[in-house]
């Protein structure tokens, strides 16, 4: 089960019992020191809030975790399908070429220990996986443009070409995001969808426009890798529906704070 924080600062997801040592977060708006649209507790340098502050929240959200992270590895999104892996190589590069090689990735897998994996959204739907025998981790960033090109599907490829992942080892939490309600789409969206193959009666319902369903969009390609369902935990918290405890893009503009959602293994 997904459960605020007592400072509100964060919604933490609940492993299986036999697993406590992963840890899987979103932060909430709430506790940090940002202002304006992006008060407060915004995690995100690439959305226009003040360098600063930023560094601020993000030492606070360290101080927050069980284990001090070695690093918070936040990269910058662009709606692809990229993934990165994060391993002792990447953590030895300088903070220059760091910041080069996690440009345009929209996903990450790693096996490292305190190497917090993070994910930057505003309605579009973060993804957190863990392969519970093989010790990987993985955050995906799914907005709509993710979804149809199936970022899930492919990042749990990614793990098991390099870890050997099967999707029956899997535990999956979908995070805060835009629901089926508040998620209102033109014809090409809808379009775009049913041409990927998605099952549309399941993840789409016509109103006066088009709205789709992301959060079932993402579990379904969950299942697809061998996922169990059981194992597939879904905050079903609209970010949209909730803009004043989650920052919402469609809500508070292009320029606002971010949700940042993490796993990392402890």
């Amino acid at each position: 089960m997904n459960n605020l924080t007592d400072d509100k600062r964060m919604l933490v997801y609940g492993p299986k019992s036999s697993h406590t040592d992963i840890f899987c977060f979103s932060t909430t708006r709430h506790g940090g020191c940002s202002e304006g649209n992006y008060a407060s507790f915004n995690c995100n340098h690439y959305c226009g809030d003040v360098p600063d502050k930023v560094e601020r929240n993000r030492e606070l959200l360290c101080s927050l975790l069980p284990v001090r992270p070695r690093m918070l590895v936040v990269p910058h999104q662009t709606h692809d399908t990229v993934v990165k892996v994060v391993d002792e190589a990447f953590l030895r590069l300088s903070s220059e070429e760091q910041l080069k090689q996690l440009e345009g990735v929209d996903a990450m897998v790693s096996d490292m220990k305190q190497v917090c994996l993070c994910i930057s959204t505003a309605d579009c739907i973060p993804v957190l996986c863990y392969d519970t025998r093989q010790k990987v981790i993985a955050a995906i960033h799914a907005g709509w443009r993710g979804t149809v090109k199936r970022i899930v599907e492919k990042t749990l490829d990614k793990m098991a070409e390099l870890y050997g992942t099967k999707g029956e080892d899997v535990q999956a939490y979908i995070g805060p995001g835009i629901s089926l309600d508040a998620f209102e789409v033109g014809d090409e969206v809808y379009e775009a969808f049913e041409a990927a193959g998605f099952d549309m009666p399941c993840i789409a319902r016509r109103d006066e426009k088009w709205h789709l369903d992301l959060w079932e969009a993402n579990r379904m390609q969950l299942l697809s890798k061998g996922v169990k369902k059981e194992n597939v935990e879904v905050a079903g918290i609209c970010t949209y529906q909730n803009y004043t405890d989650f920052f919402s893009a469609r809500r508070l503009g292009i320029r606002s704070g971010r949700i940042l959602s993490g796993i990392m293994r402890m």
